[in-house]
Order: C-alpha cells, then sequence, then structure tokens
C-alpha cells in the first residue's frame, strides 16, 4: 500500500473590511498559476515563523495591509496537489483591516476586489475557496467570534512601523 504524503507548510489569510457598515472580503486574481484565479492571501511557512505570523507577513507582503485583528478560522484549507501527489492542508486566519488602509499589491497578483461573501463564493474556482468564505460568514461576520480563537499574541505594532485603530 502506497501513503498519499500529507503537508502542511503554509497558511491562508482571508481579509475583511467594513465599508458603508457590511463586511467585505478581499479577493486577490492571481498573476501566477492558477493564473486569471480569485484567491484569498496565502502563503509558505518560513523557518521559526508561527503559522499565525506567517499569515500577517504574507497579508503585509501580498497586499500592504496591516491587520489590526487576528483569528484563527477555526478551519483548515486542504486539496489535493496534482503535480506532487500529496494533499496540501493550511490552516485559515481571519484577519480585519482598518477603513483608511489601501491595498497594494506584489507581483502575485494582477487585481484586487472587495466584495460580499456571496460574490466571493461566486467568483471562486474550487470548492474548498467556496466552502472556507462560508464557514467565515456564519463565524465572523454573521456572529461575534469566540474569543477562545483570538491571536491576543498579535499586536498592532508587530508589523514595523504599523500604527492603527481598532475597528
Amino acid at each position: 500500500m502506497n501513503n498519499i504524503p500529507v503537508n502542511c507548510y503554509g497558511v491562508a489569510g482571508v481579509v475583511l473590511k467594513r465599508f458603508n457598515g457590511e463586511y467585505k472580503v478581499l479577493l486577490l486574481k492571481r498573476a501566477e498559476t492558477p493564473s486569471g484565479t480569485w484567491c484569498y492571501v496565502a502563503g509558505k511557512i518560513e523557518s521559526g515563523e508561527k503559522a499565525w505570523e506567517a499569515v500577517v507577513r504574507e497579508i503585509k507582503e501580498e497586499t500592504g495591509l496591516v491587520p489590526c485583528e487576528i483569528y484563527s478560522g477555526d478551519i483548515c484549507e486542504q486539496f489535493y496537489e496534482i503535480r506532487k501527489d500529496s494533499i496540501w492542508i493550511a490552516p485559515v486566519f481571519v484577519a480585519y483591516v482598518t477603513d483608511e488602509q489601501r491595498v497594494t499589491l506584489n507581483e502575485e497578483h494582477s487585481k484586487y476586489r472587495w466584495v460580499s461573501p456571496k460574490e466571493a463564493v461566486e467568483m471562486f474556482s474550487f470548492a474548498g475557496q467556496r466552502k472556507i468564505i462560508d464557514h467565515i460568514e456564519k463565524e465572523f461576520i454573521d456572529n461575534e467570534p469566540t474569543e477562545w480563537l483570538h491571536i491576543k499574541e498579535y499586536k498592532r505594532d508587530y508589523i514595523h512601523n504599523a500604527s492603527l485603530k481598532k475597528v
């Protein structure tokens, strides 16, 4: 019997921002593989990083945004990687950003959009992404997230020169 390897070396981050009292989800259009698809922030955990530290770094690198609050999303993204014949699994985090922040994309993405959870579900190519957004809407938008998921170690000054107000 041959086992399929399970790899957990990355993170995913769903960024939320309030517009006129309604939370919107940040979607990014990939410039790289799979190019043209919409996604949320994702990336690898670097040596010595905790998973939540990696998602904060990835959000800053990919979008220029600095979260004011970070939560464990209480869900993992998972899918089968055809090229590697392995299962990829990553913890999902929810990041809230303040009104005054503006997106600055890096080279990994060609466009961005702030959309409702319903619009996000319609724009995604993969069922796993839709499932995650449905979960985030129910647990973090429609309801107040439990404090047990709040990453209290994260401080807004975690990233150099961040001076933000709480949402």
